[in-house]
């Protein structure tokens, strides 16, 4: 009998190991609440991916116009040293008329600016000018090439974090992929009823006034759009992206960034808030939507939802500000 026992229970842990009896765990039907709190939190985790590489693309614009007039200011000196270098030359030639002029002015032209300046100092009739000239050029020179320096770590710093928010989105979407296969085994009527919380009925006036209302108007049309990390329209948006647009409408200039859209205008206070207002989310900043009343905001929420009219307070608010 002790024989036996032992026989069957190693059996069942046999069949256990390879599958034969199934585990409750392994094949119970997800949660609709677990599946959704997890979505939620693999698009937080996108946003904020691609709310910091529109930052960081603001910032690479800036520094490659930096760069940009760097080398501008370079080709001015040059050219401005070269004036200069052939002024000295034409009166070496003047001076030592007839003793090895070719040969000087072969010299003083020459296009190696250290050369020129080193043999410049030779020369005890041009003492004042030359003393000038190389403390002018010699200061400038390596105020631009500290510059440039500085200028270029950072352009390969601003592609090493495109490249890491990259690696990091890539791992943000195989997350989602596998959130997508939970909601895949969800009954369609569960999948529609979870993506669509939180949606409020579309109101049909919105009473904004003055700038504020073509940017309100602009924004409320895009209602049903599809969510696109990076997107601007004219089609699809991401949150940053559909404020942006919307304000443009209106005349006003704002950076495809939440966080830098936070100082786009004057702070106002959730108790005074407009239609047309941006109120932001999250800290640090990484959501923006736009206040349209009555405690609602339209917003380019996720992929699964687009874009969408949602109660203000369905996400941690930080502040708001009023553009223009």
């Amino acid at each position: 009998m002790r024989k036996r026992l032992i026989t069957a229970f190693t059996g069942l842990a046999l069949a256990t190991t390879i599958g034969l009896v199934p585990s409750t765990t392994a094949y119970a039907e997800p949660d609709i609440d677990t599946v959704q709190a997890r979505v939620d939190r693999l698009y937080h985790e996108a946003e904020q991916a691609s709310e910091r590489y529109n930052d960081a693309k603001i910032e690479l614009e800036a520094l490659q116009g930096d760069v940009a007039s760097l080398r501008a200011d370079q080709r001015r000196q040059d050219a401005a040293l070269d004036t200069v270098r052939e002024q000295v030359a034409d009166a070496m030639v003047s001076q030592y008329q007839g003793q090895g002029i070719s040969a000087v002015g072969e010299i003083f032209v020459s296009d190696d600016p250290g050369a020129f300046l080193s043999q410049l100092t030779t020369m005890s009739s041009y003492q004042d000018r030359q003393d000038a000239l190389l403390a002018d050029y010699t200061d400038e020179v390596e105020a631009l090439d500290i510059r440039e320096t500085a200028t270029s770590r950072r352009l390969a710093q601003v592609t090493a974090l495109k490249d890491r928010l990259a690696d990091e989105k890539a791992t943000v979407d195989k997350k989602h992929e596998e959130a997508e296969g939970l909601l895949g085994r969800l009954k369609e009527e569960e999948r529609a009823e979870m993506l669509s919380r939180g949606s409020k009925t579309v109101p049909s006036d919105v009473p904004a006034t003055g700038r504020a209302s073509a940017a309100v108007a602009y924004a409320m049309a895009q209602v049903g759009d599809s969510y696109v990390y990076g997107a601007a329209g004219p089609s699809a948006f991401d949150c940053s992206g559909l404020t942006m647009m919307a304000w443009a409408q209106a005349g006003v200039a704002l950076p495809h960034s939440s966080s830098a859209q936070y100082s786009s205008g004057p702070r106002v206070s959730l108790s005074a808030l407009q239609p047309g207002d941006l109120v932001f989310y999250y800290s640090p900043i990484s959501h923006v939507g736009m206040y349209i009343g009555n405690g609602l905001i339209v917003h380019a929420a996720n992929p699964g939802a687009g874009v969408k009219v949602s109660d203000m307070n369905e996400m941690p608010v930080v502040g708001a500000v009023r553009p223009g």
